[in-house]
């Protein structure tokens, strides 16, 4: 059997793009992710539902690991 990748279970997300003028949804997803203003870093827990909101709003957001 293969082994399975070590996974450090977060992820650091920044926003570098403003929410001005977006959707209010995904205003919801950036605010639900923790992040606040241009270049603010979380680190958020790498979970299916923490993964959905990046999907949604990747365009907005550098993610690392």
């Amino acid at each position: 059997m293969a082994k399975a990748k070590k996974n450090t279970g977060s992820v650091k997300v920044t926003l570098v793009k403003s929410v001005i003028g977006r959707i209010e949804s995904h205003r919801a997803c950036v605010a639900g992710l923790g992040l606040r203003r241009l270049n603010h870093t979380v680190e958020v827990q790498d979970t299916p539902a923490v993964r959905g909101m990046i999907n949604k709003v990747g365009y907005l957001l550098k993610v690392e690991g």
